[in-house]
Formats: C-alpha cells, structure tokens, sequence
C-alpha cells in the first residue's frame, strides 16, 4: 500500500495549495493513478513507429554531419558576411526551449499554480533533452569539431587563456550550469515516482535498479518534508538561474555592434521568447501524450485552458518587445538601426519576418476565444505555428543584420543548403529520440503530485485505509 497510498502533507509542505479548481473527478483512486500513468511505459507500435522516425532523422542528420566534416562547412551554404546560419538559429532555438520548461516548472511552483501538475514533468524532461541538443551546435558550427577544446575556459599546453571577454565563453559557463542544475531538479523530482515504479516491477534487474535511483524511498513523513524543502530550494534556485542564462544568450548579439543586435532590449526579450517557445513545445508533446494514453481525465480542459492564458500572455510580451524595437530604431535616428529594420520588415527579409509576426502574435490572439483555449487539436496546430515562428524569430534576428550592415556593397543573402536543412532535421531526430525513450522508462506525468489533487473525500478514505 505504501506505493497506492500517500501520505497528507502539512499544508505549508504541499507544492499544490491552490488545487481546488483543478481537481481530478475522473479519477477514482490512487491505484488508478499509479495504474494509469505507469501504464504510459508500456511499448506500443505507435511508439516503435515514431522512435524508427526520430532514429531515422538523428542518422541521416548525423551521416550529414560527417560529409561536412569531410568537405568542408562552405557546404553549410553560407555567404560572407552572413557567416552563421541555420546552425547558430537552431543553437538559440533549442537553448530557448530548454529554458523554458525549468522556468515554468519552477515559477509555476513557487507561485503554487495547481495546473502545473499535469504539465511540469513533460516540461523538465523537455529542458534537459533540448539542451543536449542545443550543445551539439556549436561544435557543429565550427567546422571541425576536433578544436573546440579552445571554447572551454581552461588554460591550455600554450598557456593562452580563453578570451573571457567573450559571450561565446560565457555560453559554456552557462549552459553547462543549466543543464546540470536542470537534471537535478528533474530528477529529484522524479524520486517518490521512482519508487512507485519500484513497487509496481516485476523485473528483478529493472526492480533493484529503481531502488537504487528512488534512494529508498519509503513514503515517510520525514522524508516528504526533506523532500519538499529540497524542491523548493531548487525551484527557488532555477529562477534566476534560468533567467541569468537566457540572459547571456542574449549577449551573443547584444554585446556586438550589428544592426539590429546592439539592444538593451535583448535579455527580457529573449527571456520572455524562450518561455513563449516552451510553452508552444510543451503543447506540442503534451496534447498527443494525453490523447494517445486517454490520459484527458488526468491531463484535464482546464490544465490546457491555464496554459493556454500564459501562452497568450507570454504572446503578448513578444509582440510588445517587437514593437519597441521598431520604435527604438526610430527613436534612435540612427540611419543605420531604421535601414535594418525597414530592410527586415519590407525589403529583402519581409517573408521571414512576416512568418515571424503571424505565428507568434497574431495566431496566438485566438487565445482570447475561451472556446479556442479549450480546444485541444487548435492548441496542437497553434503550438506548431509558435515553433516555427519561433525558428524564424532568431532566423530574422540573425540573418538580416548579418546580411545588412554598415556598408551597402557587403550587402548579401543566404540560401540554406541541403546540408543546413539535413542536420536541423537531424536535431528534431535528436531530441524526440530522447524524449521517446524517457516516456517509456519514467512517467512523464508526476504520479505524486497528481495524487495530491484527488478529490479530498478520494485522500481521506486512501489515508485511512493505508495508515
């Protein structure tokens, strides 16, 4: 029983005080969440068949990757001065992604939002996998993925230091503090879980192996307390982590003095980018999990239809920091900064600015339709939108400042070449192989927590039965 069975929390120790509108009628009894959501992890032919998928994308953008290597990144398809690319575009897309889903995970804890529940653990696992794919663009970018020990801050056998002054130098100190701070909390996270799993298997090996990750787990008092407390630390150290991050990712371009980068603007901006983003990217896996599992009695209309009102919200933040940066070019005077912006939105770059403008501000005001919100296939179709205007919102940050800057007769464009496209779709194999195989080892919806926002009457018959 002590798998079924969870113990009540002090209400000062329980990560979902304000639950009360998000509570489960469907679900009858813990048995059925522990039954339910660790049924996920049961291979299935739809699983095998999107797993060959993303095998299949991560080999062919892999076997990509090594005919660059071979011939050389002027197969990247880039044009002086446009000297980064789709590689560097989809490095700040993936990064935007990974913070994401600590931050909101995170924020929406201290914050107490009940709909979290549901959502968060998707979101985490999401981080961690995005930001393993992310890493690998840099390297990718480089062209010969042998020297990039020079990117890493330590002194080397010609005792030359790395350039500290560097916002590239600064990425590697960041990232690799997320993606550490990000799989503690994931996994922490993941500890009263494991131990359910522990309980339910039947497989000695997979049984001993889950006693080990869960740490003994034993469901007392003592330890939801310690447990909580660690939570909250972590919850409380992402936060700033994760906005400090995005922040220096944002550096990359703000610290130079391209049109359209030199911007003050730039770390909210990309901040609040990132959270848009996540969102979108955890509605796109979260929607076909629920439908596929029949999990819509746990993963609830009104889960979708809170994050729904902070994807229109983040919306909004978007498109407001797009205005200021039109106005500040105006602002400014500079001949410079307003030639880039009129070039971006109605010369050379106005399609892909326009994808970028219809995708994640207009689209996204559908979201005032309280009937949208509550629509799951149009929230699926709008999280594919947001992802691709997303790509093309550091597409258009990116491209069209390198390819008009300061003197007219280095004005260029740039065609992304089959290679460029093959390892972008190669880093959609990646990720999803990775996310594809974590739903079926680990519960991709928090057991724990939503046994905590069973109806009451459910919690006091459980307690009363277990203790």
């Amino acid at each position: 029983m002590a798998a079924l069975v969870e113990p009540i929390r002090p209400v000062s120790d329980h990560p979902n005080v304000a639950t009360a509108s998000v509570q489960l009628p469907g679900v009858e009894n813990y048995e059925q969440v522990d039954r339910e959501i660790a049924g996920t992890l049961q291979p299935s032919g739809g699983w095998f068949a999107l797993l060959g998928v993303s095998i299949a994308l991560f080999l062919w953008g892999a076997g990509t990757w090594v005919y660059q290597i071979y011939w050389g990144l002027g197969n990247a398809g880039y044009n002086p001065p446009v000297m980064w690319g789709v590689y560097i575009i989809t490095f700040v897309f993936w990064v935007g992604i990974g913070h994401a889903g600590t931050l909101i995970s995170a924020i929406l804890y201290l914050f107490r939002a009940g709909f979290r529940t549901t959502i968060y653990r998707c979101a985490e696992a999401m981080t961690v996998f995005a930001v393993m794919t992310a890493g690998l663009f840099p390297i990718i970018h480089i062209g010969r993925p042998w020297k990039f020990f020079w990117l890493v801050p330590y002194p080397n056998w010609r005792l030359i230091w790395p350039n500290f002054k560097s916002p590239l130098v600064w990425d590697v100190f960041a990232i690799s503090t997320y993606l550490t701070v990000s799989a503690t909390f994931l996994y922490v996270g993941l500890i009263p879980d494991l131990a359910v799993l522990r309980d339910r298997a039947t497989n000695p090996f997979r049984k001993r192996l889950l006693a080990i990750l869960s740490l003994g787990w034993r469901n007392s008092e003592p330890e939801w307390r310690h447990f909580a407390r660690m939570y909250l630390f972590l919850a409380a150290f992402s936060t700033p982590l994760v906005l400090s991050v995005h922040s220096v990712v944002s550096f990359d371009f703000a610290m130079a003095l391209t049109p359209g980068w030199h911007a003050t603007i730039f770390p909210p901006y990309f901040v609040a980018g990132a959270i848009f983003s996540g969102i979108g990217m955890v509605f796109t896996i979260i929607i076909p999990i629920r439908k596929y599992f029949r999990l819509q009695h746990i993963v609830t209309i009104n889960h979708l239809d809170a994050a729904a009102k902070l994807c229109l919200f983040t919306s909004m933040v978007v498109g407001s920091a797009y205005l200021i940066e039109f106005w500040v070019a105006w602002y400014s005077a500079n001949e410079f900064e307003q030639a880039y912006f009129w070039n971006r939105v109605f010369g050379q770059w106005w399609w892909a600015a326009w994808i970028m403008l219809t995708c994640n501000v207009i689209f996204p005001l559908s979201l005032f339709s309280q009937k949208l919100r509550r629509n799951p296939a149009w929230l699926f179709i709008l999280s594919i939108l947001i992802n691709i205007g997303m790509w093309y919102e550091r597409f258009v940050i990116i491209v069209p400042s390198l390819s008009h800057e300061f003197e007219p007769w280095q004005w260029s464009g740039y065609v992304p070449s089959w290679v460029d496209v093959s390892i972008l779709a190669g880093s959609f194999g990646w990720f999803f192989m990775w996310f594809l195989l974590f739903i079926k080892n680990l519960p991709v919806i928090a057991i724990a927590e939503v046994k905590e926002i069973v109806p009451p009457r459910l919690r006091k018959r459980a307690a009363g039965e277990g203790h």
